[in-house]
C-alpha cells in the first residue's frame, strides 16, 4: 500500500526554524533591472525633446553709432596750457570749455594782429580800385584815340581825294594848254613863213612871237602846276599811311600799360584773397585757443597734466565718454557660423557681473539674460573671425543699466529647433548647426523670382 503524503506544505515546516527566517530572497537585481529600464525609457524619451542650436561667442560691450563711443579731443593748434576748466569724471555738455590755451608760434604773438592784418587788406583795398579806375581811363583813352583815329583816317582820306581831284583838273589844263600850245606854234611857224615871203611885217611876227612865247609859258606853268598837284596827292597818301602807324602805335602804347594795370589789378586781387585768407585763418585760430567738448558726455582722463605744457598740432589733450551711447554688444563668430547668421536673428547676451543661470538649448528656461538681435555683420574678418553687433531686442526688457561700454560679453545666437537626439549626431559628427533662412519676413523678399520683380 502506497504511503500518503503529509498534508503539511514544505513552507510551513520552514518556518519552523529561525535561520530560515532570517534568510530573504535576492530582490537588489530586480530593482536595478526596473530602474535600468526607466532610466533608458525617460533618456529615450529625453532625446526627443526640442533643442535649440545656437551659435556661442564671447565679446565685450560697444556702441552702434560710431559717435557714441569713447573719444579723444585732440588739440587742433599748437599751443601751451593756460588752465583747466574740467576734472576727470566731471559731466560736460557740448560746446563747454576744455582746456584754455596760449600762442606759442611767434608769428601770432601779436595781440593786434587781427586789427593790422584788417587794417593792410583795407589799404590794399583802396590801392586796388585806383588802380582800377586807371585801367577804366586807360580803356576808355584807348577808345578816344580809335574814335580820333577813324576821324583822321576820314580826314585824310577826304584829302587824297581833294588832290585826286586837283589832279585831274590839272591834267586837264594840260590838255588844253597843250593844244593852245600847237595851235600858237603854227600860227607862228606860218607868221614866219610869210615874213619871209615878204607878206608880213616884222612887227606882226615880232607880235605873234611874243604870244607864241606867252603860250609856251601857260604850258609850262600848267606843267608845274599838275606835278605839283601829283606832289600834294602823293603826300596826301603818306600822310594816310603815316597817320595810321602814328594812331596804331599810341594805342599799342595805351594797351600795353593798360594790361599792366590790369595785371598790377589781378596781382592786388590775389594779394587781398591771400590777406583775406590769412585773416580768415587767423580769426579761426583764435578760436582754438578754447578746445571744447565735441558732444555730451564725461571727462574719462586727462592725457595731458599740469600748467604750462606745450601740445603740439593734432596731440591728444583728454578722453570723453558720450552721456547716452546706444549700446550694442560686439560677438566674435568663426567663419563657418557666419553663413547662418542674418541681420535680425535673435541673440542670448549675460554679461560679466550680472548673475545668471544659462541653458544654451532651452533659452526660455535660463535666468538672468538678456534679448538681442544681430544688426551688423562685418564683411570682412578680424584675427580671423568675423565680427557681429548686437542691439537690444525690442519685443523684450531693456539691458541692465549698470552695464557700461568695455565689459565683457557671452551671446548665444538662436537658431533651429532640433531634437536633442539629432544635435548630439551633429556635434559627435562635428557638423555645423542646420541653416534656417532669412528672417524677419526676407524669406519672401528671397523667394522672390525677377520674372515676379518685373511683374
Amino acid at each position: 500500500m502506497a504511503k500518503q503524503i503529509t498534508p503539511h506544505p514544505v513552507q510551513e515546516e520552514w518556518e519552523q526554524f529561525n535561520s530560515f527566517k532570517l534568510v530573504t530572497k535576492p530582490r537588489l537585481a530586480k530593482v536595478l533591472a526596473y530602474w535600468a529600464v526607466g532610466f533608458f525609457v525617460l533618456l529615450f524619451i529625453g532625446l526627443w525633446l526640442p533643442w535649440t542650436q545656437n551659435i556661442r561667442s564671447t565679446g565685450a560691450v560697444t556702441t552702434l553709432q560710431p559717435q557714441d563711443r569713447p573719444q579723444t579731443v585732440h588739440s587742433t593748434i599748437a599751443g601751451r596750457i593756460e588752465s583747466w576748466q574740467v576734472q576727470e569724471g566731471q559731466k560736460v555738455k557740448k560746446g563747454d570749455t576744455l582746456v584754455v590755451l596760449s600762442e606759442v608760434k611767434e608769428k601770432y604773438f601779436d595781440p593786434q594782429l587781427l586789427g593790422r592784418i584788417k587794417e593792410q587788406l583795407q589799404a590794399k583795398e583802396g590801392s586796388l580800385e585806383s588802380t582800377q579806375a586807371k585801367a577804366e581811363a586807360l580803356a576808355k583813352q584807348i577808345a578816344a584815340m580809335q574814335q580820333g583815329l577813324r576821324f583822321s583816317l576820314q580826314k585824310a582820306r577826304n584829302k587824297v581825294l581833294q588832290a585826286n581831284l586837283k589832279v585831274q583838273s590839272d591834267s586837264a589844263d594840260v590838255v588844253a594848254m597843250r593844244a593852245e600850245f600847237e595851235v600858237a606854234q603854227a600860227q607862228y611857224a606860218r607868221q614866219e613863213k610869210l615874213y619871209q615871203q615878204g607878206l608880213k611885217s616884222l612887227t606882226e611876227l615880232e607880235s605873234r612871237r611874243l604870244k607864241f612865247q606867252e603860250v609856251q609859258a601857260k604850258w609850262q606853268s600848267v606843267q608845274n602846276k599838275v606835278s605839283i598837284s601829283r606832289n600834294e596827292k602823293q603826300n596826301a597818301r603818306l600822310e594816310l599811311s603815316s597817320l595810321q602807324a602814328e594812331y596804331q602805335d599810341k594805342i599799342a602804347k595805351a594797351r600795353s600799360e593798360l594790361n599792366a594795370t590790369l595785371a598790377y589789378v589781378n596781382d592786388s586781387r590775389g594779394e587781398i584773397s591771400k590777406m583775406e585768407n590769412e585773416y580768415a585763418n587767423t580769426q579761426i585760430r583764435s578760436s582754438f585757443y578754447q578746445i571744447t567738448a565735441p558732444q555730451d558726455g564725461y571727462v574719462v582722463r586727462a592725457l595731458k597734466a599740469g600748467i604750462g605744457e606745450t601740445l603740439k598740432e593734432g596731440e591728444p589733450v583728454c578722453s570723453i565718454m558720450p552721456a547716452n551711447p546706444q549700446l550694442a554688444v560686439q560677438l566674435y563668430v568663426r567663419p563657418m557660423d557666419v553663413p547662418l547668421l542674418e541681420v535680425g536673428r535673435q541673440v542670448r547676451l549675460q554679461f560679466e557681473g550680472w548673475p545668471a543661470l544659462v541653458f544654451s538649448g532651452w533659452p526660455n528656461m535660463g535666468f538672468g539674460t538678456f534679448g538681442g538681435v544681430v544688426a551688423v555683420i562685418d564683411n570682412i574678418d578680424s584675427q580671423g573671425k568675423y565680427r557681429i553687433l548686437v542691439v537690444p531686442d525690442p519685443k523684450e526688457g531693456p539691458w541692465p543699466a549698470p552695464v557700461r561700454v568695455g565689459s565683457g560679453a557671452y551671446g548665444w545666437v538662436m537658431l533651429q529647433d532640433v531634437p536633442i537626439w539629432y544635435e548630439l549626431w551633429r556635434q559627435l559628427n562635428a557638423f555645423p548647426p542646420d541653416y534656417v533662412g532669412k528672417v524677419n519676413g526676407q524669406q519672401e523678399e528671397a523667394g522672390k523670382t525677377p520674372e515676379k520683380e518685373q511683374k
